[in-house]
């Protein structure tokens, strides 16, 4: 299997391709903000072929290029129905200070093909067998992408593909429309807990890491794992 990626350069937003081998058809996750030119050349690099994109949740800096990707191509965007309208109308997902920042900037499109993500789905794309996790939170359609890890280069049985769940040392912000900081909790306890901890975890922004070592470090899973206790300081990271 062949996974590659890279950080946009607006938010750092991690751009991932999933394929089974070079040359052959794959899956494009979180196709963020100014990404066209690095993923054009990823491809070109692996001789890949982009059959699907998608979207770990509805935020514009993982969602902006979508359109674009999916357009140039014919292909479908998969999103869960809790971030559908943010597909439309990306200011449902922000704040008021981001909605100014973004407002007039950039030109976003909705992408014409659009599939709905449910809980529990396996979609199968690009020869991929990818199980589908709704894990509310940072957003109300949040989902976690996992899929085997056998012939990726790591050692582990599994990937999973965090977007703004679950990041190295960290979690995804839950103060923005949409966010539940609850929420972020019991999908951190009944979706991240229960994976294996050689679970290699590709997030949404930073480095990758593994569920073994963020359950012995993340101080949000130790909250989570353990009764009572501090609870950690606001994360951040993410739009």
């Amino acid at each position: 299997m062949l996974v590659a990626g890279f950080p946009a350069d607006a938010f750092g937003t991690n751009c991932y391709v999933v394929a089974t081998a070079p040359g052959e058809q794959c899956v494009v996750v979180d196709p963020g903000i100014g990404v066209l030119d690095q993923l054009d050349a990823l491809l070109a690099e692996h001789r890949l072929h982009p059959a699907a994109v998608l979207l770990t949740h509805g935020h514009l800096d993982h969602t902006f290029s979508v359109a674009p990707v999916c357009g140039a191509r014919g292909i479908t965007a998969y999103v869960h129905s809790g971030d559908r309208e943010m597909l439309a109308d990306p200011a449902k997902g922000l704040s008021a200070d981001l909605t100014s920042l973004f407002g007039g900037r950039f030109s976003y499109t909705e992408p014409a093909d659009v599939a709905t993500l449910t809980d529990g789905a396996t979609l199968t794309l690009a020869g991929l067998e990818i199980a589908v996790d709704h894990a509310p939170g940072h957003t109300g359609g949040s989902v976690l992408f996992r899929l085997p890890a056998a012939g990726s280069g790591w050692e582990a049985d599994e990937l999973c593909l965090s977007g703004d769940v679950l990041f190295a040392g960290s979690i995804g912000r839950t103060d923005l429309p949409g966010g539940s900081m609850p929420a972020m909790l019991a999908s951190l306890r009944d979706k991240i807990l229960p994976l294996a901890d050689d679970t290699v975890v590709l997030p949404g922004h930073g480095p990758s890491t593994t569920i073994g070592r963020e359950r012995a470090s993340n101080p949000y899973l130790i909250e989570v794992a353990q009764v009572g206790g501090g609870r950690p300081a606001a994360p951040t990271r993410g739009l």
